[in-house]
């Protein structure tokens, strides 16, 4: 399981990339296409061809997760950027269809005197 720390930024490549590409490609791609700092605790995304793979550049001193099985289910592309909180991400690596998850409302405590 990958915990994801509150607040982290994820940003996901709209785009496929070639999955022979190591971390020091994926960082390269990261600084000079998507102009973001790839050591600065953001968690990129990319994808496979077909959807079904994908790899992980996030820099806390272990490098690249890969996953190699799965079906994911990718949020929509809207503005050329896809959006994703920590709790669609660990459901998107879960596999899980993050797009059916739903906070639950909880009541506020009430007091008793």
């Amino acid at each position: 399981m990958i915990a994801v720390p509150v607040g982290v930024r994820v940003l996901v490549a709209t785009k496929p990339v070639d999955f022979r590409r190591g971390a020091e490609s994926l960082a390269a791609l990261v600084r000079e296409q998507l102009r973001h700092d790839p050591f600065s605790g953001t968690i990129f995304i990319f994808r496979s061809k077909r959807a079904d793979r994908l790899k992980l550049l996030a820099w806390d001193g272990s490098g690249l997760v890969r996953l190699e099985q799965g079906a994911f289910r990718w949020p929509p592309i809207s503005d050329g950027v896809m959006r994703l909180s920590a709790s669609q991400l660990a459901a998107l690596v879960d596999g899980l269809d993050w797009s059916r998850l739903h906070a639950r409302d909880v009541a506020a405590p009430i007091a008793t005197s």
